[in-house]
């Protein structure tokens, strides 16, 4: 819709964001809190976890906050004044697995004060090992958490590959095993990043939404920075906030991101550069393809 000389301009909701919080870089709730605020919403940010920065750059002290401090602050949360504003809440990696149920009643108390609010939960638990292991980056039973308390009442869930093979117990190696997976996980969208592309060298953004499924692609780039999929997330979101189809709001989202990574892999950064590259956040020139996917109408 054409917005019309000297009406006003729409304001977007404030974002509610439960996540990690890394003292350098720009993963996480660093970065993501900065894009959302970048392209126009109000951040309200608790965060789950203090690091020096992201684990995979180096050992470093992670400062959890105590179990009974952290929920006593979500419950200052659940009744602060201005609740009924927010227009969404995304978490995303947990310090522990007992941060599950102060999430929830967060979400609880959002969706009380504006039944309109969405939750994305962003279930950030692991990702495929380079040499052995789970794939698990979280206790087993953190894991568990987000599995069974806080997916369930999720509008949005945004896995990768890896992520979505454990929560549904499937194997995920072609793109139709990865749209099966999803729609096993019951939400109204599931968007599933790292999926399966079709192109050689590229990689896919999968969604299984409420009108179908849809999947963006792009060239794969080597060695990309950590963060990604907390971005994508997060642009998503707004980009449905603002009323955008799922197919637009998933394209515009995955052109950021491959476009902002492309820049800071040019420079040699080993972080998404959100400071230099800033526009890529706010309007991306990059090409990103996207495509309808059939599936079978049992969605067995």
């Amino acid at each position: 819709m054409t917005q019309q000389p000297g009406s006003p301009v729409p304001q977007k909701q404030p974002i509610l964001v439960i996540t990690s919080q890394v003292v350098r870089g720009g993963i996480s709730g660093r970065g993501l809190t900065f894009a959302l605020e970048r392209v126009g919403h109000e951040v309200w940010f608790l965060p789950t976890i203090l690091l020096p920065w992201h684990p995979g750059q180096g050992k470093g002290t992670r400062i959890v906050p105590p179990t009974d401090a952290f929920a006593a602050i979500a419950e200052d949360l659940a009744r602060a004044p201005g609740l009924g504003e927010i227009g969404a809440v995304i978490s995303g990696y947990l310090g522990n697995a007992e941060q599950a149920s102060a999430i929830e009643g967060i979400v609880q108390a959002v969706r009380k004060a504006n039944p309109q609010a969405l939750y994305l939960c962003d279930p950030v638990i692991g990702d495929f090992p380079a040499n052995g292991g789970s794939g698990l980056y979280v206790p087993e039973a953190t894991a568990e958490a987000v599995r069974d308390r806080l997916i369930p009442m999720a509008d949005i869930v945004t896995p990768n590959r890896f992520e979505l093979g454990w929560l549904t117990g499937r194997e995920i190696e072609s793109e139709l095993q990865a749209l099966a997976a999803a729609r096993l996980l019951g939400n109204e969208r599931v968007v599933v990043t790292s999926s399966p592309a079709l192109r050689r060298n590229a990689i896919a953004n999968l969604l299984a939404g409420p009108r179908g499924a849809v999947a963006t692609e792009h060239a794969v780039i080597a060695d990309p920075p950590k963060g990604t999929g907390d971005l994508i997330a997060g642009l998503f979101l707004t980009n449905l906030l603002a009323g955008l189809d799922d197919e637009e709001a998933l394209k515009r989202a995955a052109a950021s991101v491959f476009e902002l990574v492309a820049r800071s892999v040019k420079k040699g950064a080993d972080e998404l550069l959100f400071a230099e590259e800033q526009q890529s956040v706010v309007r991306a020139m990059a090409l990103v393809t996207s495509r309808r996917v059939l599936e079978s109408r049992s969605r067995a």
